[in-house]
């Protein structure tokens, strides 16, 4: 088997090399400065190019609040690129993995969302998400949707690496209370797509790591791994206005994950806490 991997310097795409490097995979990992995925004929150049098996599309326009002053750059990486993706790997008959996010859906309710409830994006980043997600189901039937939530990994920016910086210098901190979802670790989310790719399960999945919790749960849990004093006020999301609404209710269902036979990701919290660990160098 021979893997293509683009945004390979994010913190996916990075992990996901490094995990197929360990299963002795021959794999190759791409970012923008080797290949325009906005460019139909240079996606089309690449991927014929090196024939991989399996794309693993893990490249995206993820500033959120930036994407609603910058919707047809967003669109372009988003929408445009993936479809590009996607009708390349029709060509020479690979199979793709497309990684989506929870943002597809309206972010209402207590219930966890399933695989196929409705999706209703409420922002720019999470509608062109979802029409990336629709363009890989028109032009292909080999594929792998892996919907992922709060997303941090060892390469790169990250909600759980603000906090620590905030926490050498502050010793209080509003953090947002009522939107409620699940942190996804790259590092644990990795092996999940290598045992995917190496199936025919194909179709749509949720997989962020167990457990759900509130961005300030989360930080209060950061700060009592790390041993930083801080208190966390738990504050509405209206009390800390962003260009684009997020939704409140992120909890995503594994149920796919369980009939396709596919193991669920450890505890949010034991993924935080081996996260920190590395990067104190514990």
């Amino acid at each position: 088997m021979k893997v293509l991997v683009t945004g390979v310097k994010g913190q996916l795409g990075f992990d996901v090399c490094k995990e197929l490097d360990k299963r002795n995979i021959e794999n190759k990992g791409i970012d923008r400065d080797d290949c325009d995925i906005t460019d139909e004929q240079a996606v089309l150049s690449y991927i014929k190019n090196y024939a991989p098996d399996v794309v693993v599309h893990c490249a995206a326009y993820t500033a959120v609040d930036r994407a609603e002053d910058e919707k047809e750059i967003c669109y372009n990486v988003n929408v445009k690129g993936t479809e590009y993706i996607a009708r390349a790997c029709k060509e020479i008959d690979a199979k793709m993995v497309y990684i989506s996010t929870d943002y597809v859906f309206e972010g209402v309710g207590d219930d966890a969302y399933e695989v196929d409830d409705k999706a209703a994006p409420d922002n720019t980043y999470g509608i062109t998400k979802y029409q990336g997600e629709e363009a890989v189901r028109k032009i292909l039937s080999k594929y792998f949707i892996i919907r992922i939530s709060w997303v941090f990994g060892i390469n790169g920016n990250n909600f759980i690496n603000t906090m620590m910086k905030l926490g050498e210098s502050r010793s209080e901190l509003n953090v947002v209370a009522d939107q409620i979802g699940s942190p996804t670790y790259t590092y644990d989310t990795a092996p999940l797509i290598c045992d995917m790719i190496a199936t025919e399960k194909y179709g749509t999945y949720h997989a962020t790591n167990e457990g759900y919790c509130s961005w300030a749960d989360l930080a209060e849990y950061i700060f009592s791994v790390t041993g930083q004093k801080v208190l966390v006020h738990h504050i509405k999301s209206e009390e800390y206005p962003k260009k684009a609404s997020r939704p409140k209710n992120s909890r995503l269902s594994k149920a796919s994950l369980d009939k396709a036979g596919f193991k669920r990701l450890p505890d949010w919290q034991d993924a935080v806490k081996r996260y920190i660990n590395e990067k104190l160098g514990r």
